[in-house]
């Protein structure tokens, strides 16, 4: 069997390469290999840590080279470039077995029987869209799973944007002035929302009620319609879309877009097309990952979780006993002087100090007062830092940035990562779920926010550095333990002094 085939070579690669590696690539790559074998789908969760570095490939690499016939892996573009130009080469100066490897977005029609390697764009667009470039039955790996929700969600996106206006009135001379008319009320009624930092509003009654009077002026003209237009009216008028605009106050513009709430519907039609072996790092707390099987519509699969490791990815937690809750006017004074103390007790004075803030108005305050005692040491939102740098920034952008930076020596976090009801998008999504009468908080919410978490922790995890968590609703309310169990494993304290940035030094963390 195959799977005996990927034990013995993956074992003795391993044992050849004289390196130390991830110590779940045996378990996982014969998993990978019964997927392919019976064709049944998997999840795997291979941890915050190890999906942050992307060690856990090898271990659908040797599979996927190894097994017969035609094979489609799904992977970012950076992803792919890593895989190219260095997992793939080493792993077939190794194996006997020499499968073609291909890249692009659609698999060849001549009897392909090797690997291609194509980007969630082009695979998740083929497969809600049916337009038929990956062939059903194919086995397919999936390396990014936390993501694709996020991927799936913006390729159901259909954005109308100021240029579509201008099209839509050249493709429709006769109804010119009616769509110009329209345009400019759409523009008066957006521009009186209130400013937000999002700069994104849900479109109200009213907004919809100039849309639907739109759309029935243009009934008959649908097959002169531009493509976009075609699409906005194909998904707009449909139960569950999120409508929402996106505003240029500077450039007096708006974009109009549409997506579905809940995705679960039209992705559960992709996973019955062919076994896929979905891989992430930390998607869901449980190992069955029931609430993320039902956010995506995936049915029944082996599951498949790697815990981190106790000793080596274990992370120092400060968390305060008493600290002044987040929503209070004392949080913003007190976490000043909390994070001077913490830059205190790092007597070295090196290593990056990362101050995660999701708040946007709070993290341009919260910068400006830092840099105003440290100086040019503070950079909000950028990745020119020195040594001794301190990054003020959002989730984000520590999320795509956190891959390029060190490790941090301390990571503070100032509020958890629980989407905000402000943000027009999250209020729509909450509104979908108590339309549907679901639990909004522990079907969306409270999912999002841990694995944000885990994600946004891994780098202080490889270092074994010290994380300091100043929400203290982790003590006060229910969902605490879980946050807590999401950080594990973990050595609390609520005190911070120099000694706990001295082992930093002899990792190396600390010149």
């Amino acid at each position: 069997m195959i799977e005996v085939e990927v034990h013995q070579q993956l074992r003795a690669f391993l044992r050849a390469q004289g390196e130390p590696y991830w110590p779940h690539h045996l378990t996982m790559a014969r998993l990978v290999a019964r997927a392919l074998r019976l064709g049944r789908s998997a999840l795997v969760q291979a941890g915050a840590p190890s999906g942050y570095h992307g060690r856990y490939r090898l271990s659908y690499l040797m599979p996927a080279l190894l097994w017969p016939e035609a094979t489609v892996l799904v992977a970012p573009e950076a992803v792919q470039q890593r895989l190219l130009m260095v997992e793939i080469p080493r792993l077939r100066q190794w194996i006997p077995a020499t499968k073609a490897i291909r890249t692009g977005d659609r698999l060849p029609q001549d009897g392909f029987q090797g690997l291609l390697l194509t980007t969630p764009q082009s695979w998740l667009a083929d497969r809600l869209r049916n337009e038929g470039r990956f062939p059903p039955a194919v086995p397919t790996i999936f390396d990014g799973a936390d993501d694709l929700e996020c991927w799936a969600r913006q390729e159901l996106t259909v954005t109308l944007r100021p240029a579509d206006w201008d099209a839509l009135m050249l493709a429709c001379p006769s109804q010119t002035e009616q769509i110009r008319d329209m345009r400019v009320r759409l523009t008066r009624q957006l521009f009186q929302h209130p400013a937000n930092p999002y700069d994104c509003y849900l479109l109200d009654a009213a907004e919809l009620a100039v849309l639907s009077e739109l759309a029935q002026r243009l009934a008959e003209e649908t097959a002169a319609l531009p493509d976009v237009w075609r699409q906005f009216w194909q998904h707009y008028p449909q139960p569950g879309q999120m409508i929402w605009a996106d505003v240029n106050r500077r450039l007096g513009q708006f974009a109009i877009a549409c997506a579905p709430a809940d995705l679960a519907e039209l992705l559960r039609p992709v996973w019955i097309q062919q076994p896929v072996v979905l891989v992430g790092g930390a998607v869901d707390q449980e190992t069955d990952a029931e609430i993320y099987r039902q956010r995506i519509g995936l049915e029944d699969v082996t599951c498949l979780k790697f815990s981190p490791d106790r000793q080596h990815e274990l992370i120092h937690l400060y968390l305060p006993d008493r600290f002044p809750l987040p929503n209070t006017p004392q949080f913003q004074p007190a976490l000043m002087s909390e994070l001077r103390a913490m830059l205190a007790a790092n007597v070295a004075q090196q290593g990056l100090t990362v101050v995660l803030v999701g708040d946007v108005p709070l993290r341009s305050q919260l910068g400006s007062q830092l840099a105003a005692e440290y100086g040019s040491r503070v950079q909000v939102e950028k990745t020119c830092l020195d040594e001794r740098g301190i990054l003020v920034c959002g989730w984000e952008f520590w999320r795509e940035q956190q891959a390029v930076l060190p490790a941090p020596s301390l990571l503070v976090i100032t509020t958890l990562p629980i989407p905000s009801l402000e943000e027009p998008l999250v209020s729509g999504r909450v509104a979908y779920y108590k339309q549907q009468r679901q639990d909004w908080f522990r079907l969306y919410l409270l999912p999002e926010a841990l694995s944000e978490l885990q994600r946004a922790i891994a780098p202080a995890r490889e270092s074994q550095g010290v994380v300091a968590l100043l929400d203290t609703r982790v003590n006060y309310r229910s969902y605490g333990q879980q946050v807590l169990a999401a950080l594990a494993p973990l050595a609390r304290i609520n005190y911070l002094d120099a000694s706990l940035f001295r082992h930093l030094e002899g990792m190396g963390i600390l010149e």
